[in-house]
């Protein structure tokens, strides 16, 4: 393992997507031992469909206001056999500013944004493999 240097990138060094736009603040490409910290921003309208990761994710509402959906864990989530109806299950939150969340690793989540203002959030993630899988 390398040891970490301190760093500090400015916002024009993040790269983003439309839509939904995710940039990695601190990450593997910068040495961080441990963590990634990503901002993404939910335009007005942008939604992300049901998925699971592999890993969790702890989030800070920054901006606006939209839904987070958050379903079933572990075997439940995967859509095999009879859990397969569990897996869309789940509570739709709506959350703003100054809110948390905690997603634990392969946990059904989907975001909406119905306001007519973007929305955004960060994101930590232990570093590795972040794999999604589609469930729509």
């Amino acid at each position: 393992m390398r040891d970490p240097e301190p760093v500090v990138r400015r916002r024009d060094e993040i790269d983003a997507a439309a839509g939904l736009s995710k940039g990695v603040l601190i990450g593997d490409d910068q040495n961080a031992p441990n963590f990634a910290l990503r901002r993404f921003t939910l335009e007005s309208g942008a939604e992300v469909p049901k998925h699971t990761n592999e890993v969790e994710h702890v989030q800070y509402v920054l901006d606006g206001e939209y839904v987070v959906g958050i379903g079933e864990t572990g075997a439940n989530a995967n859509g095999d056999g009879n859990d397969s109806e569990k897996a869309g299950r789940g509570r739709e939150h709506l959350v703003s500013e100054g809110d948390s969340l905690l997603i634990p690793a392969g946990t059904v989540h989907w975001y909406r944004n119905e306001s007519d203002e973007p929305g955004a959030f960060l994101c930590a993630v232990p570093n590795g493999n972040d794999e999604i899988e589609l469930l729509e």
